[in-house]
């Protein structure tokens, strides 16, 4: 990327000093199509889980700024290729899902575009459109010849999904291998379809965006551009949107708002301010501002971070509520009722629920020998005072308010609401 380049778009400026851009094909053509006031964009999004995870968020935040600086945002739905699975850093073949698992999926992550951008049909406004629209409908031997013919074994097999695999000896199958033409397929019916000239995604999505561009060169169509944000990791070099509890899922319904928020007050000194820049809206002398804060002074940083980060999935509302309960548990030690909480039948109460059940019905721990070795670490609390014995059941005098409260650390926490 050219030093020297100065963009005039609002579009590419906000995308460069937030440091979302890793690679582009064309800076020049891109700043100038957003400038036009033209520019039409899409990410591709598999349906893989029933919700996206923070993991997605940049790629998510690219369309918001898209939408609010004049572009048009296309947030595909991966229906079709999600059948065949992306081979990209993958170290094997993906399960293959049915086809109500799909559109289960699918339903889910949708759920999470409306928090972010706007759809409809006007000019910026989003469409959300599933590749399997087209992809299901085509003829194979009518793709091979029309489509097929202009992909280049040998530029396929030289791709980074291919060759990690089979340098490491780990099978790539044929309909994986298929892949990088679906999705360079997409990008030519986007554009024949609604005018889209830019495709977006992660780093390790380059290979098969550039394959893309070049089927569209090849087929005569309109010039198409790339652009990728930074394959994104922690300060410490851990992966965006995975922790020892597991992934950072954007659906309330897979992950309490109050962990969503705690998962961003809890993240390193060292990336809060990059984090500022990608994941809220603040203005960037605002974010240099709060950077630059030392000692305990940058935790309110953190706070600010968690509860702007969390008002753009959750509402404003909500993040406030979670802002409010971390408050309430580890600034006055109170129990604060917005803390994630469990129905549990009183009558398990009554009969001795075990602790080491308890925790795992709660989902702080997977197991209970996890809950073993969290005790002899000194872990597991219940109503904030530790649990030494393995053995031990929960009784009718650790309810409090028709609540028990469990914590792993200091930081998780379940109430166990009497029913």
């Amino acid at each position: 990327m050219s030093e020297d380049f100065r963009p005039r778009s609002e579009f590419l400026q906000t995308l460069l000093l937030r440091g979302y851009v890793h690679q582009c094909s064309d800076l020049e053509g891109v700043d100038a199509k957003a400038q036009s006031g033209e520019l039409v964009a899409y990410i591709g999004f598999d349906c893989t889980a029933p919700s996206l995870h923070v993991g997605s968020l940049v790629q998510i935040m690219m369309l918001r700024w898209l939408q609010k600086t004049g572009g048009k945002p296309i947030a595909l739905m991966g229906g079709g290729t999600t059948q065949v699975g992306d081979p990209s850093g993958k170290d094997e073949s993906r399960k293959i899902l049915s086809l109500e698992a799909i559109e289960a999926n699918k339903a889910g992550i949708a759920s999470v575009f409306s928090k972010f951008i706007a759809f409809g049909e006007e000019k910026t406004e989003a469409l959300m459109v599933d590749n399997a629209e087209w992809l299901t409908a085509l003829k194979y031997v009518d793709f091979l010849r029309d489509v097929g013919r202009h992909f280049s074994v040998n530029r396929m097999m030289a791709m980074d999904s291919v060759k990690l695999r089979l340098e490491r000896d780990q099978e790539l199958s044929f309909l994986e291998f298929n892949y990088m033409c679906l999705q360079g397929y997409d990008f030519v019916e986007l554009n024949r379809r609604y005018g889209c000239a830019l495709q977006m995604g992660g780093s390790d999505q380059w290979g098969n965006i550039i394959t893309g561009l070049d089927l569209g060169r090849r087929l005569g169509t309109p010039q198409l551009y790339a652009l990728t944000s930074p394959l994104l990791t922690t300060a410490s070099g851990a992966k965006m949107g995975k922790t020892a509890q597991g992934a950072v899922w954007l659906n309330e319904d897979m992950l309490p708002v109050f962990d969503y928020w705690q998962f961003w007050r809890n993240c390193e000194d060292r990336d809060v301010g990059r984090f500022l820049k990608l994941f809220t809206e603040l203005p960037l002398d605002e974010v240099v501002r709060l950077e630059s804060l030392g000692g305990a002074e940058i935790n309110e940083a953190k706070k600010i971070l968690a509860t702007e980060a969390t008002s753009m999935a959750h509402g404003r509302a909500a993040a406030l509520l979670a802002e409010e309960a971390a408050r309430k548990t580890f600034e006055e030690g109170a129990l604060a009722e917005s803390l994630p909480s469990i129905n549990i039948d009183a009558a398990e109460i009554e009969a001795g629920l075990g602790v080491l059940a308890a925790f795992v019905k709660a989902g702080l721990v997977a197991s209970t020998s996890e809950a073993r070795r969290q005790i002899k670490g000194g872990g597991l609390r219940v109503n904030d005072a530790a649990v030494s014995d393995e053995r031990a059941a929960l009784a009718r005098g650790d309810v409090a308010s028709g609540v028990i409260k469990l914590s792993l650390g200091r930081k998780r926490h379940v109430l166990l609401k009497l029913v």
